[in-house]
């Protein structure tokens, strides 16, 4: 005796199973922040709404506010063995009174695409788009940029501070 199905219950079988199936992960799907690769909880919300105020600082040149978000504890090593190039806070408050100033117009936008939360640290990987006007050898050039970075948080009160990657 065979146990083979009729050729026309198989077809309806696997329909139905592929039903079942879809409706199960329709309902399980994954909701994002908008304009964002990170998934909508409140937690997630509370730091990409951190991270636009360090956004907007960028773009409106506010060195008070930036230097607010860093924590004191801020170090940046370059990405490189060279210490030459490492910014700890002084080295931040000096970069942005000064270089930072030469900039006449900045548009920075940001697309988070994840964040990674540790017990003392979290960890947010964006790619921004930044494009700004400097003085040039013949008046302002426009420059522009398009490149990922992190940013490392740490708890600081109800809120966050920046020790790296400004």
């Amino acid at each position: 005796m065979s146990h083979r199905l009729p050729k026309v219950v198989a077809p309806l079988l696997l329909l139905a199973s592929l039903g079942v199936t879809s409706v199960g992960l329709g309902g399980c799907a994954t909701r994002y922040i908008p304009n964002t690769d990170v998934e909508d909880t409140e937690d997630n919300r509370k730091i990409i709404t951190f991270c636009e105020k360090y956004r907007r600082a960028v773009e409106t040149k506010n060195v008070g506010a930036l230097l607010q978000l860093a924590s004191p504890d801020y170090y940046e090593d370059g990405g490189n063995v060279d210490a030459s190039d490492d910014l700890d806070y002084a080295g931040l408050r000096h970069y942005l009174s000064g270089k930072f100033q030469d900039a006449r117009a900045i548009r920075y936008e940001i697309r988070y695409r994840r964040v990674v939360k540790q017990e003392n640290a979290v960890f947010v990987d964006y790619t921004f788009s930044a494009s700004y006007r400097i003085p040039g050898e013949k008046g302002d050039e426009w420059r522009h940029k398009v490149d990922d970075n992190r940013l490392e948080l740490v708890p600081h009160q109800d809120d966050f501070r920046i020790v790296a990657g400004m």
